[in-house]
């Protein structure tokens, strides 16, 4: 909110508003942080449940992953288990 008082001023500081710009891109460089180490286990993930890795773009649109872990959580799963080693017929 103060931002947006310190741009409708008629005569900003301008040492206030190289400040504010300084810390927009601060945040942008944190957020797509963020965003990366959030993205790229999920991409990983759902190759591995067989969806498409592509879903992982969910993630930038607000809501987007609430429908991303409803998908995983009760989705069908197109991977086929691992067979279990059973006994062998014992040693002769």
């Amino acid at each position: 909110m103060h931002a947006l008082a310190l741009l409708l001023q008629n005569h900003p500081d301008p040492e206030m508003v190289k400040n504010m710009m300084v810390g927009f891109a601060f945040f942008g460089v944190i957020a797509v942080v963020f965003l990366a180490i959030v993205m790229v286990p999920f991409w990983f993930i759902l190759k591995k449940a067989g969806f498409s890795p592509w879903l992982t773009l969910l993630f930038i649109v607000p809501l987007g992953n609430l429908v991303l872990y409803y998908m995983l959580a009760f989705g069908e799963w197109k991977v086929m288990p691992v067979p279990q080693a059973g006994w062998g017929p014992p040693p002769p």
